[in-house]
């Protein structure tokens, strides 16, 4: 098949796009990558992906009674253009939608030429973007069974959450001789997601003094924006971290780190499921219809994590929780096992076989 997966605007969206166009390639498809215009995607598509792209100009749906409804139409129908004179290039059978209004134009422009669309939503709740785009496609594909009431009149299917081939397990004591740090000490790795942190930097940098001779270390990747402040923080109350703005190569992080503090976006969680790695999680407040925090409690409910809320972080309160995990190693252990249990089975397989499946029965083969 030729197939086009439309993944770009954030890291939840691009990199289980990336998984699934490495599984089509492997079973010999054809792919082209749609995403937009930030730099976030360039960046990572640089990065060795190495998949053809092209980048759509969107952005997020605002308010209908807002003046930048008119912006948005003119820049959908701009996206509608290029992928219609893409598709009559690369002929596709197949389009996919990872989410987001980056992924809308592209489904609608398959629709139009009669291919088999699909799209993937991988929060327990959906975002805007996909409930919209749904009346387009043959099925949507969940990343959460907890997704599939909010799309009564379409056909779903539970795929789990694509994570990227090279999120492999390596060994610990190698990764984190990698990152400058101890082997035996307990391991922390505190991470933002790829919109940045600033919530979780500052609750951290607030808990640190109250953590001084904790045996522990940290990995923190903190976003550029707060790198040089975090670093200094843990100088100043000594404690041994690794920290970065961001670490490209995220098996080294996951593989060195005993638990996590992490924002609950749906990609983040499966690869910290991979890992089995549990943890604290602080669901990114303004995230639409607050998903990330219907995210977390899928985990919370496993056993498998710790949920608070930003608003009710302090300084104390962070530091017993990490003091509590750190000190607990049974308890630990056993929320790993919860946590690896939720790891998403062969998703990216699961995403292309479902493809072929309708794809072929559209065809008539």
């Amino acid at each position: 098949m030729n197939a086009v997966i439309a993944c770009g605007g954030t890291g939840g969206h691009l990199f289980p796009g990336i998984a699934v166009a490495e599984v089509l390639r492997d079973r010999g498809h054809e792919v082209i990558l749609l995403v937009s215009e930030k730099e976030i995607d360039a960046l990572a598509l640089s990065e060795g992906a190495n998949f053809p792209f092209e980048r759509l100009p969107t952005v997020g749906l605002p308010s209908p009674f807002s003046p930048m409804v008119f912006g948005f139409v003119r820049r959908f129908g701009q996206s509608l253009s290029l992928c219609r004179s893409i598709y009559r290039k690369f002929k596709p059978q197949v389009v996919l939608g990872m989410g987001g209004f980056t992924s809308t134009a592209p489904v609608l422009a398959g629709r139009m030429r009669g291919v088999s669309t699909f799209i993937h939503e991988s929060n327990a709740v959906p975002g805007k973007a996909n409930r919209l785009t749904a009346r387009m496609v043959r099925a949507v594909l969940l990343g959460f069974k907890e997704c599939a009431p909010f799309f009564p009149k379409v056909r779903t299917e539970v795929t789990g959450t694509p994570t990227r081939n090279e999120l492999r397990r390596i060994d610990r004591r190698v990764a984190r001789q990698e990152l400058g740090l101890r082997d035996d000490l307990p391991t922390l790795l505190v991470m933002g997601g790829s919109q940045g942190a600033s919530g979780i930097n500052q609750a951290l940098i607030k808990s640190l003094p109250l953590l001084q001779g904790v045996p522990f270390q940290v990995i923190h990747l903190s976003g550029s924006r707060d790198e040089r402040l975090v670093a200094d923080n843990y100088r100043r109350e000594n404690i041994p971290a690794f920290v970065a703005a961001f670490h490209h190569r995220m098996e080294e992080v996951y593989s060195a780190a005993d638990f996590a503090i992490a924002r609950a976006g749906a990609a983040s969680l499966a690869e910290l499921a991979v890992f089995a790695l549990p943890g604290i999680l602080i669901p990114f407040p303004y995230a639409a219809d607050d998903h990330q925090t219907r995210n977390a409690e899928i985990f919370v409910r496993a056993g498998s994590a710790i949920l608070l809320k930003e608003s009710e972080i302090s300084g104390d309160v962070l530091a017993r929780k990490i003091k509590e995990l750190i000190g607990d190693t049974q308890k630990l252990r056993r929320m790993s096992e919860n946590c690896s249990r939720l790891a998403p089975k062969d998703a990216a397989n699961r995403v292309v076989v479902t493809m072929e499946r309708y794809t072929n029965h559209d065809r008539g083969a």
